[in-house]
């Protein structure tokens, strides 16, 4: 059955990359377009909130990565619990922060002036 699986899985990650590649270039084109046009890009407010946002998404997800290494420390020393594999854990701080950053970016995005 493994040997069954990997081959598929394979074929759709590499449509995956290819996929991502494609809107990559894509969206890279359409700035292009957009700088040569003349219009602005990003202003100066979109700017301010986009690092506003990720200033605090950052620390949210470095208090989460260490809530998570200090709980998985606790419960395999004190109570015997058995290790996590590291693919969940990457996967939840990939969500948390993606997360949060949208959050924070919508709620200085309504809030007005940063």
């Amino acid at each position: 059955m493994t040997d069954f699986i990997w081959p598929i899985l394979s074929i759709g990650i590499l449509a995956l990359i290819i996929l991502i590649a494609v809107l990559v270039l894509w969206k890279m084109q359409k700035m292009r377009k957009e700088k040569k046009s003349g219009f602005p890009l990003a202003d100066e407010r979109t700017q301010k909130l986009n690092g506003k946002a990720a200033y605090y998404s950052m620390f949210i997800c470095q208090y989460f990565i260490l809530a998570y290494m200090w709980a998985t420390f606790v419960g395999h020393v004190f109570f015997g619990m058995p290790e996590i594999e590291a693919g969940y854990p990457m996967i939840a701080t990939l969500l948390v922060s993606a997360l949060s950053f949208l959050v924070f970016r919508l709620y200085f995005g309504r809030k007005g002036e940063p």
